[in-house]
Parts: C-alpha cells; sequence; structure tokens
C-alpha cells in the first residue's frame, strides 16, 4: 500500500461530506502507523472539529483501545490531543487532502496541533488556496517530514467548491433518475439519498426550482428527512401565478421568492437546484457540477431530460443508489 491508497481513502471520507460543510471545503484524513490504517475520518460540519482532528482521536482510541468522544468539538479535542505524553503519534503518518490550516477561527489550528504532536509523516493533497489561511506547510518543516501533491488532481475536486464560493454562487444542479434514465412520477430515489439531499437543502444559500414544478408537482421543498432547517426558495418564472395555499409557501422560518432573473448567482453562496428539462435548459452555463441518484429500477415512463452534452464524472459512490458527481465535459 502506497501513499496514493491512503490519500484516496481520504478523499472517499471526504467526499461524503462535500457541500454539507458549507462554507467550509470538504477535507479528508487517514491516520497511520507501521503501514496499518488507525484512523479514516473527515470535517462533517462547519464549526465542528477538522478532519486531522477527528482522525487523530479515533488513532487515539485505537491505539489505546478506548471510546473517547468529545461530539466533535473542536476545541476539547484539540485540547486533549495535546495533553497526550509527548511523542505519542511520533511512529504515525497522517494523510490529509488539504494543507492543514494555519490560522484560529471557530476551530484552533491543525497545523499548529500536528506541530506539537510531532507526527512522522504528513502527506498532502493539495494547498490551501485562500493566502490568510495558508501557512499550515511552513509550520510543520523541521518537525515532521511532508510529502506535497499526493493525488492532487482529485484533491482539487474537493475544494473546487471552495475557491468558486468565494467569488460567486456554486450551482450544483441535482437528478434523480432511474437504470434507464427515466424522471418524474414520484420519490425515484432512496431514503438514504432524500436524506443526503436534504442535508444539503439545510446548508444552501437557496433552494432554486423551475416554475412548472411548482405548479405540477406542488411540493413542500422542506428538510424533513434530515430534521434540518428548510431552504429559502428562488422560484425561476417568468410569471407568477402560484397558489399560496400550496404548503411550498407555509413553511416557517425561510423565505421564498418568485424571480425572472438569474443575477442573484453573481453572489457568493451555494446554490442547489432541483428541476426539470426546462431549469437544466436554462441553466446549461451556468451550472458548475451535476450530481445525479441513479436508483436500481426501471421504469417505461418515458420522461427524461432530452438534452445532448458530455460528462466529465468526477466521483461516483454506491450506496442504496449510485451517486454520480460530475461536470460537463469540455
Amino acid at each position: 500500500m502506497d501513499d496514493n491508497f491512503f490519500m484516496d481513502l481520504a478523499f472517499r471520507e471526504a467526499f461524503k461530506y462535500i457541500f454539507l460543510t458549507y462554507p467550509n471545503p470538504a477535507v479528508g484524513a487517514v491516520v497511520v502507523r507501521n503501514g496499518a490504517i488507525l484512523a479514516i475520518e473527515a470535517h462533517k460540519k462547519a464549526g465542528l472539529a477538522h478532519a486531522e482532528v477527528n482522525a487523530l482521536l479515533k488513532a487515539y482510541n485505537v491505539i489505546e483501545n478506548k471510546n473517547l468522544d468529545f461530539n466533535e468539538d473542536a476545541e476539547a479535542t484539540h485540547k486533549f490531543l495535546l495533553s497526550l505524553p509527548k511523542g505519542f503519534f511520533k511512529d504515525c503518518e497522517i494523510f490529509v487532502t488539504l494543507e492543514p490550516c494555519s490560522h484560529i477561527g471557530k476551530t484552533p489550528s491543525c497545523a499548529m496541533l500536528l506541530r506539537e504532536l510531532g507526527l512522522k509523516r504528513v502527506v498532502i493533497g493539495s494547498t490551501d488556496p485562500i493566502s490568510s489561511h495558508s501557512g499550515g506547510l511552513e509550520m510543520l518543516k523541521g518537525v515532521s517530514q511532508i510529502k506535497l501533491g499526493v493525488l492532487q488532481e482529485k484533491c482539487d475536486y474537493l475544494i473546487e467548491p471552495f475557491k468558486i464560493w468565494q467569488e460567486r454562487s456554486f450551482v450544483l444542479f441535482k437528478i434523480a433518475q432511474t437504470s434507464n434514465g427515466q424522471i418524474g412520477g414520484g420519490y425515484i430515489s432512496s431514503k438514504e439519498s432524500l436524506t443526503h439531499t436534504h442535508k444539503m437543502r439545510e446548508v444552501c444559500t437557496k433552494l432554486l426550482i423551475g416554475g412548472n414544478t411548482i405548479r405540477v408537482d406542488r411540493p413542500t421543498l422542506d428538510s424533513r428527512f434530515s430534521g434540518g432547517k428548510a431552504p429559502n426558495i428562488a422560484i425561476y418564472s417568468k410569471s407568477d401565478d402560484f397558489d399560496r395555499d400550496i404548503a411550498l409557501f407555509n413553511v416557517p422560518n425561510r423565505s421564498v421568492e418568485v424571480i425572472d432573473n438569474l443575477d442573484f448567482l453573481k453572489q457568493k453562496g451555494f446554490v442547489l437546484v432541483e428541476g426539470g428539462e426546462g431549469m437544466l435548459k436554462a441553466l446549461q452555463k451556468k451550472i458548475d457540477w451535476m450530481l445525479i441518484y441513479q436508483a436500481p429500477k426501471l421504469s417505461c415512463k418515458q420522461l427524461s431530460y432530452n438534452i445532448e452534452e458530455s460528462l466529465q464524472f468526477l466521483h461516483i459512490e454506491q450506496g442504496k443508489d449510485i451517486k454520480i458527481w460530475s461536470r460537463f465535459g469540455e
């Protein structure tokens, strides 16, 4: 097993939480000792402990046969790890998809933590794209062996949304379809996929939806499968002729607006789009990534997205459904 193998594990773990960490990037980490994997972890939500911290705590639990859990409280976990005997992790290596942060924000600096713990080796996929956050590499020089750029192209996928939403809205178009490419007719994807979608709804800046979907499906568009807050809604439509009595307009503590242009996409944020063929074509030049939930079922409804485009697959995950992360090809 080489560095690429361990970094790929970190990459795959991080991708499970991509967008769920908004406004932070998704990051994964793996801790290895003498070739044995001690921990595979990720950053799961903004404000909670970072991937390196979660992985190091799990590694401690494996080494000491403990079950300590600080509920991903970054301050408490950092404090505990720094209290361990000097050299506790000296034979360990950590593989991180992103350069450990040097700054102190909602959580302490991971680079400072790694410097104090003195791991044998720190292997990094991508450097931090935000200059005010970078500097982690410099902190670690002379303390640990450092290797940079392992699986960098893949690790860069993880920070691509983060880089874009520093400048404007990152647009993710979500599709659910059968294995023969059919859509419509109620829920297609599994409860697992629906819960994942609702978790993204919780954190997105806006959920963008087409007017025809509102008129025909009369949806609620809340986050009931994940139990979180409902997203703010933007309905893209040339006419405002919607029935205000449907559930969509009566979910508390969220805004619903009808828009006839997409100028708001120039603002910083994360915009999730759920729509049909009309929305896909209207947004074709503005979509950054697509997420396709492919369900293990066939349908004869003969309703699909009638569009011709090449896709570049970024990552594929298999659960109850297959999640295909992609973007339009060049």
